[in-house]
């Protein structure tokens, strides 16, 4: 009898590599990264979509870095003055209140310190109560707003921000206090007083 060749067997498995192809749309998939990276940075003043534009920045450089950095400089040469209207019984008040702004704006408590023309801060009284050692200690740590009177002037070192509270007469003592104030004050001198009064002291000056 003749034999019958066997018909070839198709194996379902040549269907197998038609699957290949989709391997390769996984090397395409993109990273989102830099997107929620930015987002965690808590910086008010600088957003997140910065770092994630490194082209447009490239061509801007030219025309800008010269002026802007110029008007710094003048800026940083002397504090910028501001003038709070207070009566001398409502002055200290008013120096309360500018730190609370101040820190409510997010300056850090060691840049700031409060002079009094006359009677004393309240802190101030309470923390010499426990030695002019520890009081000075904590002007020396810096860490923290830090209240003195004007006579101290000597020995009060220089913060970004000085607040004078013109809780007094305005005589010469107080007058060469606010003089002082104003060079001990490395980038803002706020003033509570009488307008009148501190102008024909620094109004001239400032």
């Amino acid at each position: 009898m003749p034999l019958i060749p066997e018909e070839p067997q198709i194996h379902e498995s040549a269907q197998g590599p038609r699957a290949t192809p989709a391997t390769g749309r996984t090397a395409s998939t993109p990273r989102p990264v830099p997107g929620p990276r930015s987002a965690a940075t808590p910086r008010p003043g600088r957003p997140g979509p910065g770092p994630a534009r490194p082209a447009p920045p490239a061509p801007r450089p030219h025309p800008v870095p010269g002026p802007p950095q110029a008007a710094r400089t003048e800026n940083r040469s002397a504090p910028q003055f501001q003038l709070i209207p207070a009566a001398a019984g409502g002055a200290l008040d008013a120096a309360d209140e500018a730190v609370d702004l101040l820190l409510d704006s997010g300056r850090a408590p060691g840049d700031i310190l409060v002079l009094t023309t006359g009677d004393p801060h309240p802190w101030a009284t309470h923390e010499l109560s426990f030695g002019e050692a520890a009081y000075w200690a904590q002007h020396d740590a810096g860490d923290d707003v830090f209240f003195a009177g004007a006579v101290s002037l000597d020995r009060v070192a220089s913060r970004p921000v000085v607040i004078v509270s013109v809780n007094g007469t305005v005589d010469a003592a107080a007058a060469h206090a606010l003089s002082e104030a104003r060079d001990r004050a490395g980038a803002l001198l706020i003033v509570c007083g009488d307008p009148q009064e501190v102008n024909a002291v620094l109004g001239a000056a400032v």
